[in-house]
C-alpha cells in the first residue's frame, strides 16, 4: 500500500485538463472554438461548483450591497466552498483574501486587472485583509530573465496593483524573493507542503518532465503557502485557523487543488476559491491575453492612440464581411472581441444590452462597436495611468513592509 505522501486523491488526479477541444493549465490556455473555453465543461471536469443565483443572492443579503458586474455576468463563474465563507460572515467571523501576480513584464495588461478589480470589491464589501504574492521567483525559473530583473518587475507591477485602490492598512504585498528569506514561518509551511507532495504527483498535476529544473518542480508549494494564515504570524498574531478566500482565473486552480488536497494532512483549513473566465486576446477567444505578445494585449501604460490602433487593427470582429451582409444578418457577440471586452469593463447593464441588441440585429456596425470600446478603455486606462503616476517607490515599500494589518480576529 502506498504511503500517505504517495497517495493521490481523486481531487488532485483531475487537475490538468487537456481534451479534444480545450487546453487549460497554468501555462497554456487554448480553445478550438471561436467562442473560447467551454466553462460548463471545466466546472464538471475540475469538480468545482457554479456561482449560481442562490449564491449571489446570499452574498447580497449578507452584505447589503449589490453584486459586482463580474458576478452578474458570469465572469466569475465557479467556486469552491464559498458558502462556507458566507457562513463565517453570517456568524460575524473573519477571513482573509489571497491573490497574486507573476511579474514577467514592466507593465500589466487589461487581463491582469480582472482579479485585482474583483479582489478590491471583495475587500471593500467584506472589510477583510488581503495578501498579494508577487512570484518573482517563478518568473525567474520560467522566463529568460535574471532574478534581479524579476524582482525589479515585482516592484513595478506592485505600482499597478496599488493603483487599483487597495486599503494600505489592510493589504500586504510581498515578493517571494524578499519575504521568504525573512519569514521563518512562511519557509516552515513551505517545507511542510513540499514534504507531502511527491515528484510523481507534480508531474501528473502540472505536466513536469524529467528535463524540468528542480526549481520548477518545487515551486507549486511556494504558491500554495499563502493559503494558510500561519505563514503570516505578523498579520494574524500566530493564528493558524483563519480561513482564506482566493479569487483567481481558473487556470490557477491546479495549484490550489493541490493545496486543498494537502491541507487536511497538515491539520489546516482548505482555502476557498472564486474562479474567473479568461480575458481573451485581441485576436479572439482561442487564447487568453498574453504579456509576451504586445499585439494581443492592451497594456495599462498604452497611450490613447495605441489603444485606438490596437482595437481597430487587431480586435477580432464578429461582424459580417460586408456592410450590406452585416445589416442583413447582424454580428455575433459571442465571438466579437470588442463586445466581449465591454462585458468586462462597461458597468451599465442597460447600455450593454442595447449595444448587444443593435449589433446582433445589424443596426450597429463593427466600427461603431469598436469606437464604444475605445472610449471605455481610453477612460479606464487613462485614469489608471494618472493614479499609477502618483504611486512612489516609498509607497510601494509601505505596502510591502511586513507588519500587522488593521484587522482583529
Amino acid at each position: 500500500m502506498a504511503s500517505n505522501t504517495e497517495k493521490v486523491s481523486e481531487e488532485v488526479k483531475k487537475i490538468s485538463i487537456e481534451d479534444d477541444e480545450d487546453i487549460v493549465n497554468p501555462w497554456d490556455v487554448v480553445s478550438s472554438s471561436d467562442k473560447g473555453v467551454d466553462y460548463s465543461k471545466l466546472i464538471k471536469r475540475f469538480g468545482s461548483s457554479e456561482i449560481d443565483k442562490e449564491l449571489i443572492d446570499r452574498m447580497v443579503k449578507l452584505t447589503g450591497k449589490p453584486p459586482h458586474h463580474f458576478l452578474r455576468r458570469g465572469i466569475f463563474f465557479s467556486h469552491r466552498d464559498m458558502h462556507q465563507i458566507l457562513d463565517l460572515v453570517e456568524k460575524k467571523k473573519g477571513f482573509y483574501l489571497y491573490t497574486g501576480r507573476g511579474p514577467s513584464s514592466e507593465s500589466m495588461h487589461l487581463g491582469h486587472l480582472i482579479p485585482f478589480m474583483f479582489t478590491k470589491w471583495l475587500q471593500d464589501t467584506f472589510d477583510v485583509p488581503l495578501v498579494i504574492q508577487m512570484t518573482d521567483d517563478e518568473k525567474f525559473l520560467w522566463k529568460d530573465l535574471t532574478i534581479e530583473e524579476t524582482n525589479k518587475l515585482a516592484h513595478e507591477n506592485a505600482k499597478d496593483i496599488i493603483a487599483c485602490g487597495f486599503d494600505k492598512d489592510k493589504t500586504f504585498i510581498f515578493s517571494d524573493v524578499e519575504y521568504i528569506s525573512e519569514s521563518t514561518e512562511f519557509y516552515k509551511m513551505m517545507c511542510k507542503i513540499q514534504k507531502l507532495v511527491t515528484f510523481n504527483q507534480v508531474k501528473g498535476i502540472f505536466g513536469f518532465t524529467d528535463s524540468d529544473s528542480i526549481g520548477k518542480i518545487s515551486f507549486p508549494a511556494i504558491q500554495a503557502t499563502p493559503s494558510f494564515s500561519s505563514a503570516f504570524p505578523q498579520i494574524f498574531t500566530g493564528k493558524k485557523d483563519v480561513p482564506c478566500l482566493i479569487p483567481c482565473a481558473i487556470d490557477q486552480d491546479p495549484y490550489f487543488r493541490m493545496t486543498r488536497d494537502v491541507a487536511p494532512r497538515l491539520g489546516l483549513l482548505k482555502p476557498a476559491l472564486l474562479h474567473s473566465t479568461f480575458f481573451p486576446a485581441l485576436q479572439g477567444a482561442h487564447g487568453k491575453m498574453s504579456a509576451s505578445d504586445p499585439n494581443s494585449s492592451i497594456f495599462l501604460t498604452d497611450s490613447d492612440e495605441q489603444i485606438k490602433t490596437k482595437i481597430n487593427k487587431y480586435a477580432f470582429s464578429g461582424g459580417m464581411p460586408t456592410e450590406e451582409e452585416h445589416k442583413k444578418h447582424g454580428g455575433d457577440c459571442d465571438t466579437d472581441v470588442s463586445y466581449q471586452y465591454l462585458t468586462f469593463f462597461m458597468e451599465d447593464d442597460d447600455k450593454l444590452a442595447d449595444i448587444k441588441a443593435r449589433y446582433s440585429s445589424g443596426e450597429m456596425l463593427t466600427g461603431e462597436l469598436k469606437q464604444e470600446l475605445i472610449t471605455v478603455l481610453q477612460n479606464l486606462v487613462g485614469e489608471h495611468r494618472k493614479t499609477r503616476a502618483d504611486v512612489t517607490d516609498n509607497l510601494v515599500n509601505e505596502y510591502m513592509k511586513s507588519r500587522k494589518l488593521k484587522f482583529d480576529y
